[in-house]
């Protein structure tokens, strides 16, 4: 049984930074496709960013790149969002997701698993 774990999530002023980490277990994840995601009050769940354990690739929205860096560390099965220059609109219950990754999928569908979500609160 996969288990997606959260944490990190709290409550900091526009500009900081929050570091959330997902604790994986349950299986091997060298194939697989981590993924984070998040979900703003009356908004649907969104794409945030996205690892690959095999090869390490990564991928990012567009609202976020170039302030959030993925990475995990292959030892501990643990996937992390260094959140950095926070915004206002960066405030939502954040999720960790995994998947097996197959060739060509899309980086934004297809996630089996899921965290139960960290709430991220952007103050001004």
């Amino acid at each position: 049984q996969v288990q997606l774990v959260e944490s990190g999530g709290g409550l900091v002023q526009a500009g900081g930074s929050l570091r959330l980490s997902c604790a994986a277990s349950g299986r091997t994840f060298s194939s697989y496709a981590m993924g984070w995601f998040r979900q703003a009050p009356g908004k649907e769940r969104e794409f945030v960013a996205g690892l690959k354990w095999s090869g390490g690739s990564t991928y990012y929205a567009d609202s976020v790149k170039g302030r959030f860096t993925i990475s995990g560390d292959n030892a501990k099965n643990t996937v992390s969002l260094q959140m950095n220059s926070l915004k206002l609109d960066d405030t939502a219950v954040y999720y960790c997701a995994a998947k097996r990754a197959a060739l060509g999928s899309s980086w934004y569908t297809g996630y089996n698993y899921w965290g139960q979500g960290t709430q991220v609160t952007v103050s001004s």
